[in-house]
């Protein structure tokens, strides 16, 4: 049984950090591509950064280049996302994704499993 457990959420002050949490199981985690990506209400859902679980490649959307890290412990099994200099506009639902069955890291609809996701909440 696959399971996306995020944590690592809440409520900061712009400028705050967090880190969000992804613990993953049941997939073959090795050699594979792990994804966070937001929603905002009213808005569709956006990738934000993407790591390799087999190496070092790691990719981050432009919106949060410079203030987030992806970063995974292959034991156990989970991907995180550092998160500095927060800004109200990085507010949204947080999601997990895992097991890319296509090329592109950035394309939700390629991703095979999805957590429940985590509130982040940037107030001003």
């Amino acid at each position: 049984q696959v399971q996306l457990v995020e944590s690592g959420g809440g409520s900061v002050q712009a400028g705050g950090s967090l880190t969000l949490s992804c613990a993953a199981a049941g997939f073959t985690y090795s050699s594979n591509w792990m994804g966070w990506f937001r929603q905002a209400p009213g808005k569709e859902r956006e990738w934000v950064a993407a790591a390799y679980t087999g190496g070092s490649r790691r990719y981050y959307a432009d919106s949060v280049k410079g203030r987030f890290t992806i970063s995974r412990d292959n034991a156990p099994n989970t991907v995180y996302l550092q998160m500095n200099s927060l800004k109200p506009e990085d507010t949204a639902m947080y999601y997990c994704a895992a097991d890319l069955y296509g090329a592109n890291w950035y394309a939700e609809h390629e991703y095979n499993y999805w957590g429940q996701g985590t509130q982040v909440t940037v107030s001003s």
